[in-house]
């Protein structure tokens, strides 16, 4: 197996960072994060245009042009030849005089490693999510800063649910690491708008539920989802995901909805077409 660290494909075993890194002395980076199904990495102009912006955004500078990187995850994907798997790219602050001054230069790595994907078809039974009120910082970028939500991994297995819902003063945002959407009794397809890091999945299901559906992005409170027909996260790795049961409350009728099945269904379809440019 084989990582890229800056310049050169390395043997995992040998892919090392120094302690100076700000990754290391403040948890400062960013990352993506992204699938490869038979040996073609999905949406990957989607992840690296994201990739930049966040960069950009936390004053990092990628050291490769956008095609030069894509050249490079396909080398990556060649050598380690695991047709069904995911890559990070990962790009640090770098190497600190201080252990808070940004580096000159950025560290960056990227790792594959495989992955099983959903399994086939529209999950049969929804999800519980639990609830905490917090709002990240700089939400519209992929840090690797998850404090919270590895933080918070105990009441959610204790309370027996799948992930939680961040909102903040009863609006809210997202997951640690999905986007959440609601359908109303009237079918449209509603997503928040702000405080959210905007998701290539969620980018895709809007596009597939605006040719079907009305579709709102704004503001959703807990208000609004108990009073809901249907709900669901989406993700990079998830793809869609029902959600029956929010913190006490059921939502809907307590079972994944048809709405959700069927832009399950068209994402499925669209990740085939994407597969084929790699054909």
């Amino acid at each position: 197996m084989y990582t890229f660290l800056n310049d050169s494909f390395v043997p995992d075993d040998k892919a090392f960072l120094h302690v100076s890194d700000l990754s290391i002395q403040r948890g400062y980076g960013i990352f993506d994060f992204f699938r490869v199904m038979d040996s073609y990495p999905l949406f990957i102009e989607d992840y690296l245009e994201r990739l930049y912006v966040s960069a950009k955004e936390m004053h990092l500078k990628v050291p490769y042009e956008p095609e030069q990187l894509k050249a490079l995850i396909f080398e990556l994907i060649q050598k380690n030849n695991i047709p069904m798997s995911a890559i990070k790219v990962i790009l640090t602050g770098g190497y600190s005089p201080d252990g808070y001054q940004l580096a000159d230069k950025a560290n960056l790595i990227m790792v594959q490693k495989p992955m099983n994907f959903p399994a086939a078809g529209f999950p049969t039974e929804g999800i519980k999510i639990i609830t905490h009120e917090y709002l990240r910082d700089k939400p519209h970028v992929k840090t690797i800063n998850y404090v919270v939500g590895i933080w918070i991994q105990n009441k959610v297995l204790e309370q027996k649910a799948a992930d939680v819902l961040y909102h903040y003063k009863g609006e809210v945002s997202e997951f640690p690491r999905c986007n959440f959407f609601m359908v109303r009794k009237d079918n449209t397809v509603v997503t928040p708008g702000e405080n959210i890091l905007e998701g290539v999945t969620r980018k895709h299901v809007l596009r597939l539920a605006a040719k079907k559906y009305k579709i709102e992005i704004g503001s959703v409170t807990l208000n609004d989802i108990v009073q809901a027909k249907e709900a669901f996260l989406t993700s990079t790795s998830k793809r869609i995901v029902p959600i029956t049961q929010m913190d006490e409350t059921i939502i809907g009728d307590g079972k994944p909805g048809k709405v959700s099945k069927d832009l399950y269904n068209d994402l499925v379809r669209l990740e085939s077409a994407e597969r084929l440019k790699g054909t």
